[in-house]
């Protein structure tokens, strides 16, 4: 078994060039799956057929793992047969006619504009890390880039004249404007504090750790809870809630869906529309708590 999935995760990395991201969500997915089929439905991962894997997929659901979760280890598994009937390690793909039943899409959880002021004032600028806090979560927000991609930037990736970054997606790069108060925690990032912080004069990375190497995604993820909790914001925020907040407030102000699909790097504009349904609940929630004649 470790064979064939050391011989998958050769073919995702050199073959289909896939992101750091995605071959260790499709490993983590097929692993997960081999553990099973090795203590639990005792059969090899050649020998499983359809029933073993509808199998797999309802004891996920009996342990707690949400539909969403469900749907996306049935997507790993299929790429991962799809590579062994391929390799002609197995002649029939025994996920190819698993359906599961539609998920009901949730909407993402947004912060209104108060929660969001209210975030980006808890950094206080009185430190080294009080400076790059800020200038991360202004950046963030003023951006509403991927948690991957704020940490992937480098110094050189900033326009501070003119007021942008560049932002590397695959092949693709973005150009996303900047308002002025993330240009100015920016300006006073790079020129004041992250001299004193980067380990050496050599590195590139636009955000770095105290110990002034390239940010880790857990490191922001602690730093995005800490501010949090010290706003009393009663909602679970993820660094993902600040780009579902970039869109949302971008097309309640009026800004058009193409635009926002731009900015976020979306490649097809289903993914941007959820925003549309979102500024819709908004408004009605706004309009049955506020019209006098809604109660």
């Amino acid at each position: 078994m470790v064979n064939l999935i050391g011989g998958y995760e050769d073919y995702l990395i050199h073959i289909k060039r896939a992101s750091e991201n995605t071959v260790s969500s499709y490993l983590r997915d097929v692993r997960q799956y081999s553990d099973y089929l090795n203590t639990v439905a005792e059969v090899s991962i050649s020998e499983a057929d359809r029933d073993t894997i509808e199998g797999y997929l309802v004891w996920l659901g009996e342990h707690g793992k949400s539909q969403a979760t469900v749907s996306r280890s049935l997507a790993s598994l299929k790429n991962f047969y799809n590579f062994l009937v391929s390799t002609g390690e197995i002649d029939v793909c025994p996920v190819r006619n698993i359906r599961l039943a539609r998920a009901e899409k949730k909407l993402p959880q947004i912060l209104s504009g108060q929660e969001v002021e209210l975030l980006l004032d808890q950094p206080r600028c009185t430190d080294p890390k009080g400076y790059r806090d800020k200038a991360m979560l202004e950046l963030l927000y003023a951006t509403g880039i991927r948690v991957t991609e704020l940490i992937s930037l480098n110094v050189t990736d900033v326009s501070l004249s003119g007021g942008f970054i560049k932002c590397a997606s695959g092949e693709k790069v973005r150009i996303i404007p900047l308002y002025p108060a993330a240009v100015k925690a920016l300006s006073d990032y790079i020129a004041e504090v992250r001299p004193q912080l980067i380990a050496s004069p050599l590195e590139t990375s636009l955000f770095v750790n105290l110990s002034g190497e390239r940010m880790s995604r857990q490191g922001f993820w602690k730093i995005i809870k800490y501010y949090q909790e010290k706003a009393h914001i009663d909602k679970d925020i993820t660094p993902h809630t600040l780009r579902h907040s970039f869109a949302a407030h971008l097309l309640e102000n009026g800004a058009d869906l193409r635009s926002i699909q731009e900015m976020l790097g979306h490649s097809d504009i289903s993914s941007t529309q959820i925003y549309a349904q979102l500024v819709k609940q908004n408004l009605k929630s706004v309009y049955n708590k506020c019209h006098p004649k809604a109660h």
